[in-house]
């Protein structure tokens, strides 16, 4: 049996112009032509692009032709080749790592690249249904017709396998143990039975399964190890430097802001090494210096919640300021990133903004900045 999937289509004009948060098949749709069209090496079955290819895709490059591949991941190359490699094996990738470190970003472009399609998602939750892994009913069908195939609703890992194509669950730890067990016999046997039918999927070349889970999550559903034997496991770190992290910032924002038509702020670059450095020492329990130890708070203070504040930083610049970013336009975002535990992060706040915000040359204004608007 196999199960016919229509594509989600989309004019790419319409995808750039009024979704506000279009696929990345839609928004580097260029980039991805530009890549097949000089593209001869060898590909998987049923993939867009080669292996070479879909790293390039996402560590950056420039074509022989002199087009420009902008990076979609900034960190270490060989992290990006295991995981690609996996997908070109029998084995399902995992992305593991701290909340914050670009999982579902990776997951969302890989499958953009090899498969051009990322929406076959799963959202792992606490309530996620063994339906939405394996496949539903129609019930009104199913109450008229009794079991049959125009009642069968597909979740997207059966459309996915019927397709040889990739499909994404994100947040796997989440989902309950019972639910995720679901997924070995379709990693194992790359089946997925209908007993209703007395049927099966099979999948077809090309298949294949991306999933993320938060390392702080390991004790909330912990995979079973039948379950992490069918995964090749792919840690994603933090940064490994500050300026690594301002140009991830950077970027990100970018994208962001054009996306919701914010003018660039003529020089924002100060702001984000501030709010950079401020989570990075905070997280890291330490001055960059090293002379100073510091207590953490409760929050993660990752990269995505630097890009959080930054973005509405800029915000508040374009909508009620001059468009400059500055101090007094990420003061609050930092604030609210920081004090998750209104008692213990916020003492630990404002030990870290006397002992070293204070005393740091040319923090002034963010120092300031920071103390009106925290009680």
């Amino acid at each position: 049996m196999r199960v016919s999937v229509e594509p989600m289509s989309m004019e790419r004009g319409e995808a750039a112009a009024e979704v506000l948060r279009p696929h990345a098949e839609h928004t580097f749709a260029a980039e991805l032509a530009a890549l097949a069209a000089q593209d001869d090496r060898p590909r998987p079955a049923r993939w867009k692009l080669s292996p070479w290819a879909v790293a390039t895709y996402l560590l950056g490059g420039a074509l022989p032709d002199g087009t420009v591949i902008t990076p979609k991941y900034v960190g270490p190359r060989h992290i990006v080749e295991v995981a690609v490699t996996t997908l070109a094996t029998d084995r399902a990738l995992l992305l593991l790592g701290v909340p914050g470190t670009a999982k579902t970003w990776v997951s969302e472009h890989l499958a953009a690249a090899v498969s051009g399609d990322s929406t076959l998602l799963v959202q792992g939750t606490a309530g996620t249904p063994e339906e939405a892994i394996r496949y539903g009913w129609n019930y009104a069908r199913l109450l008229a017709q009794g079991p049959s195939r125009d009642a069968l609703v597909p979740s997207p890992v059966m459309r996915a396998m019927a397709a040889g194509a990739v499909a994404r669950v994100e947040e796997l730890t989440r989902v309950p143990a019972d639910v995720q067990d679901t997924l070995i016999t379709i990693l194992s046997e790359k089946t997925l039975p209908i007993p209703e039918l007395g049927q099966e999927v099979q999948a077809v070349r090309g298949f294949n399964l991306i999933a993320t889970a938060n390392d702080r999550d390991r004790g909330v559903n912990e995979l079973s190890s039948a379950l992490r034997r069918r995964f090749n496991t792919v840690v994603l770190p933090l940064p490994e430097s500050a300026e690594a992290e301002v140009d991830i910032v950077s970027r990100r924002v970018a994208q962001i802001g054009r996306s919701l038509d914010l003018p660039a702020p003529p020089d924002g670059l100060d702001e984000i090494r501030r709010v950079v450095t401020v989570f990075r020492e905070l997280r890291d329990g330490v001055t960059a210096d090293g002379r100073t130890r510091l207590k953490s708070p409760s929050g993660a203070l990752s990269t995505a919640e630097a890009i959080s504040v930054v973005t509405h930083g800029l915000a508040l610049a374009a909508h009620f300021g001059d468009g400059v970013l500055r101090p007094s336009d990420v003061a609050a975002g930092v604030l609210g990133a920081v004090v998750r535990d209104p008692a213990a992060d916020r003492v630990i706040w404002r030990e870290y903004l006397e002992a070293v915000v204070r005393e740091r040359d040319g923090w002034t204004d963010f120092y300031r900045a920071c103390r009106e608007v925290t009680p």
